[in-house]
């Protein structure tokens, strides 16, 4: 069963809202692929939000799209920001939404009507390689307090919220 950003949305409005607040801070994110030897690559990219999916487009015969169509699996992780941000408000406000990543697989698009659908919306340079995005798991990672606070959605589960705090004691889950 192949899991939506929709589906995603539907389970969980206002972590989905931001996570994709987070990423639509800046343009430009980071991909991790698998090589032939199983390595990681880690690349930029841009992610694109359109109808009820999520999108990542590349460009032809990119080692990230032949990493992709040999082997989906992926993480992008948003882009940091530029630093500096405390949680204090004196930054540039990245730490209030966390780090934010999304893990899935990545499934090429051929239909050509949703590809001119694609660029006729987004206008990506041509030509370009098309991945629709199938979740399998959603991560913030955040600092709240003296707490660093996970927030873990995956398919079928509830979101989970775990804390650690600056010590020696164990991890608390909320519930």
């Amino acid at each position: 069963m192949t899991h939506t950003w929709a589906d995603f949305v539907s389970a969980e409005p206002r972590f989905a809202e931001t996570v994709r607040r987070r990423f639509e801070q800046y343009t430009h994110h980071v991909l991790a692929t698998l090589r032939k030897d199983g390595s990681p690559r880690v690349t930029g990219l841009e992610v694109f939000f359109r109808s009820g999916e999520l999108w990542l487009g590349m460009m032809p015969n990119s080692r990230k799209a032949q990493d992709l169509l040999r082997d989906p699996r992926f993480a992008v992780h948003a882009n940091p920001g530029g630093g500096g941000d405390r949680g204090d408000g004196n930054g540039d406000g990245i730490a209030a939404d966390g780090d934010v990543r999304v893990g899935g697989r990545a499934v090429e698009v051929s239909d050509e009507s949703v590809i001119a659908r694609f660029v006729a919306e987004v206008r990506p340079p041509l030509p370009f390689h098309l991945f629709r995005v199938e979740l399998t798991e959603v991560v913030q990672t955040r600092v709240e307090g003296e707490d660093l606070v996970v927030r873990v959605w995956r398919p079928g589960r509830p979101l989970r919220t775990v804390r650690r705090g600056n010590d020696d004691s164990a991890p608390r889950e909320d519930g």
